[in-house]
Order: structure tokens, then C-alpha cells, then sequence
């Protein structure tokens, strides 16, 4: 059993159980209308079948927050049905599926150390670091003085992943970028 959280606590990445299901927090936004009680939109995603559903609750309401073990694992590659994980203690490899990692496979990297979530000893997700350094392999060429307020454009990562950066960031930089936003934070 896990711990019994007001909907107002909820946020993004949390497990909540509701209505007997697993599902991930994907959004929450507190509304207060002008009249009538505050109420909590947010976006579950059904981690078995991966549909997104729409909920709102009273902010009023209790629900429980799944109770997660977590082990340190490193990832090692990808294959075709998945990601490899070795854990670091037992030397056991798992295969978890692309649809549990989503999102976050552009910020992992081979013999990278994350934590990866287990509930009722089956994997449902992972946790990782706040930041990640990777390497710019695509982006435009820097113009100076090109415009009088700062450039940004478009860079693609060497794990794939696509992000803007300042002007002056040129192939083969590393930087360093947060995983929770997706967004740029500093060269590396």
C-alpha cells in the first residue's frame, strides 16, 4: 500500500494508483474558477496500456501514491524490442520496452548509472539524473551579428534528441541539458 496524498501533491512523473490501476502523472494544473471549488486537471497515462485519459478531481480529494522500489541499474544498449539494463548489485540483465522508456531514451547513454522503478517487483519506469551531458552532432553554422537579440536554432544530440541551443554552440560541443524540461542549460 502506498502513501494516501492529497490530488493537490500530485506531480508530474509520480505513480498514482486510482480506480485500482497504475497510472503516470503526465500533467497537473490547479484551476480556480471564479466561483465553485478549486479543482486539479491533470493527465494520467495507464502504464499497462499506455492510453493518456483526462481527469479532473476536487482538490479536496485523497489518493494513493504508489510505493516504488528503486535499484540502481547501468544502462548497456538498445535493442530492437528494448533497453538493457544491468543492475549493479546482482549482475542480472533486463530488457525493458521502448513504451516504458518513451520520452526518455534520448537522454540515455551506454554505462550510464540510473535508478529504475519497480512496483510489486515489476519495472515501471526510470529515474533519471536531473542534467545529462551529451554532444551536439547536427546544427546550423554561427552567424555573428546576425540579429541584435540572441540566436538560438536547432541541435540534434547524439542520442537523437532535438534541442535549442544558443547560436554559438557548434558541432561536436558537449552540453548540458535537463532531463525534466528538454531544454539547453550549459556548454559542458
Amino acid at each position: 500500500m502506498g502513501e494516501i496524498i492529497k490530488v493537490t501533491k500530485m506531480r508530474v512523473g509520480n505513480l498514482v494508483v486510482f480506480e485500482g490501476e497504475l497510472y503516470r502523472v503526465h500533467s497537473v494544473d490547479h484551476r480556480t474558477p471564479g466561483k465553485g471549488n478549486a479543482c486539479i486537471q491533470t493527465k494520467l497515462r495507464h502504464l499497462a496500456k499506455g492510453n493518456l485519459i483526462d481527469k479532473r478531481f476536487l482538490s479536496d480529494v485523497k489518493i494513493e501514491k504508489a510505493s516504488l522500489d528503486t535499484h540502481d541499474m547501468e544502462f548497456l544498449y538498445e535493442e530492437d524490442n528494448g533497453y538493457i539494463f544491468m543492475n549493479n548489485e546482482s549482475y542480472e540483465q533486463m530488457t525493458l520496452s521502448k513504451e516504458l522508456i518513451d520520452e526518455d531514451a534520448g537522454y540515455l547513454l551506454p554505462n550510464m548509472n540510473i535508478k529504475v522503478e519497480f512496483y510489486n517487483e515489476e519495472p515501471v519506469g526510470i529515474q533519471l539524473p536531473l542534467t545529462v551531458t551529451l554532444k551536439v552532432t547536427d546544427t546550423e553554422p554561427y552567424v555573428k551579428k546576425a540579429t541584435a537579440s540572441a540566436q538560438t536554432k536547432p541541435a540534434t544530440l547524439e542520442t537523437g534528441l532535438k534541442v535549442i541551443v544558443p547560436g554559438f554552440v557548434q558541432v561536436g560541443e558537449a552540453i548540458r541539458v535537463n532531463t525534466e524540461t528538454g531544454e539547453y542549460i550549459e556548454r559542458a
